[in-house]
C-alpha cells in the first residue's frame, strides 16, 4: 500500500497524459479547466488504493479512477450551475468563467467521457464496472434531485437528509472502492464490504463538508463559506438546530431560510450563532464521528492484511480531521 501522496501523483500523471483538450475548444477547455483545479482526488485515490490492498496492480485501475474523477467533476459543474455558486476550489466556477450553456454542454461531454474511459477493460471486468457505475450515476442524480426538492420543503426530516447525502456523495465514494476491488479480482463478498466501508465514509465526508461550509476557514476551504446558508439548504446542521431550538430561534431560522436578503453576511452570522447555541454544530461533529466509526466497523470483515486495514483506518481518520 502506497502513501496517499503517491497515489495522487500517479493519478495526476495519468490525468495529464490523457488530457481532454481537443476541438472544439469551447467544449473541452472548460472540462480540462475543472479537472486541473486540483482537489483532494479522494475518489480516484480510493480506486487505486482498493485495487492495491486486494493485491491487484493499481496501475490497472488508473482508467477506472479517471472515469470516477471525470464523472465527479461533471456533477460539480452542473451542481454549481444549479446552486449559482461563484467558487469551486478557490477559483471561478465553469459557468462563471464561461457561461451557463457552456457549463451544461461541457458537463454533458464529461459524463460521456467518463463512460468511455471504462472501455479500457476486457469484457467481463467492463460488464461489472459498468453495472456499478451506471447504478451509481443514477443514484447521484436522484440525490441531487432530493437536494433541490428540499430547498422548497419545510418538513425535511433527518432520515430523508441522510438518504440524500448517501445518494449524492456516499454512493460515489463506495463505487470508487468497489470498482477497485473488481479490478483486483476480490470476491463479491469483499466487494460488498468495501462498498459499505466507502458508503459510510462518504456520508461522514459530506457531513464534514456541511460543517466546513458553515465553520471552515475561507482561506483553506476553497468554496464560499456560508454558501449552504445563502442557498437555504436544509443541511444536517439546520435540521438539528430546528430540532433543538426554542420557539424564537426556530422562527428566526425558518424566516431566514425562506429569504434572500441583500446582506448575506448578517444572515450567515445569525444562522451560525444559532447552530452553535442550540448544540447543532456539536451534534453534527458527533454524527461525523459516528459514521466514521461505522466505516471502521466494516474493516474486520475485509479479507485483507491487518496492515492494510490500519492503512484504511488511518486514511479515514485523516479525512475526517481535515480543514479543507
Amino acid at each position: 500500500m502506497l502513501s496517499i501522496q503517491e497515489y495522487q501523483s500517479y493519478f495526476v500523471a495519468h490525468l495529464k497524459k490523457n488530457a481532454v483538450a481537443q476541438d472544439p475548444e469551447n467544449l473541452y477547455e472548460p472540462a480540462e479547466y475543472i479537472l486541473n483545479l486540483g482537489g483532494k482526488r479522494l475518489r480516484p485515490v480510493l480506486t487505486l488504493m482498493t485495487t492495491d490492498i486486494y493485491n491487484g496492480d493499481y496501475k490497472e485501475a488508473l482508467s477506472a479512477a479517471l472515469s470516477i474523477e471525470v464523472f465527479h467533476n461533471f456533477t460539480l459543474v452542473h451542481d454549481d450551475i444549479m446552486d449559482d455558486a461563484p467558487l469551486r476550489r478557490g477559483h471561478q466556477t465553469v459557468h462563471e468563467k464561461w457561461d451557463i450553456n457552456t457549463g451544461i454542454l461541457s458537463g454533458d461531454a464529461m459524463l460521456i467521457m467518463a463512460y468511455k474511459f471504462l472501455e479500457y477493460y476486457d469484457s467481463e471486468i467492463f460488464k461489472s464496472l459498468i453495472s456499478v457505475f451506471t447504478k451509481t450515476a443514477l443514484e447521484v442524480c436522484e440525490g441531487q434531485q432530493y437536494d433541490v426538492d428540499f430547498e422548497t420543503r419545510d418538513d425535511v426530516t433527518i432520515p430523508e437528509y441522510l438518504k440524500m447525502i448517501e445518494y449524492k456523495t456516499g454512493v460515489l465514494v463506495a463505487a470508487a472502492m468497489k470498482m477497485g476491488a473488481i479490478i483486483a479480482g476480490a470476491s463479491e463478498t469483499d466487494q460488498d464490504h468495501i462498498y459499505n466501508f466507502g458508503r459510510h465514509l462518504g456520508i461522514a465526508f459530506q457531513l464534514q463538508d456541511d460543517y466546513l461550509d458553515a465553520f471552515g476557514d475561507p482561506k483553506t476551504f476553497g468554496k464560499q463559506v456560508g454558501g449552504d446558508i445563502i442557498e437555504n439548504k436544509k443541511t444536517y446542521l439546520y435540521l438539528k438546530a430546528l430540532a433543538f431550538s426554542d420557539d424564537d430561534d426556530k422562527a428566526t431560522l425558518q424566516r431566514l431560510f425562506s429569504s434572500n436578503p441583500d446582506d448575506d453576511s448578517q444572515k450567515i452570522n445569525t444562522v451560525k450563532a444559532i447552530f452553535k447555541s442550540t448544540g447543532a454544530s456539536e451534534a453534527t461533529k458527533n454524527a461525523i464521528e459516528g459514521y466514521t466509526e461505522k466505516a471502521y466497523s466494516v474493516l474486520e470483515y475485509l479479507d485483507i492484511s491487518s496492515q492494510n486495514k490500519k492503512g484504511l483506518k488511518a486514511f479515514a481518520f485523516n479525512l475526517m480531521n481535515r480543514t479543507t
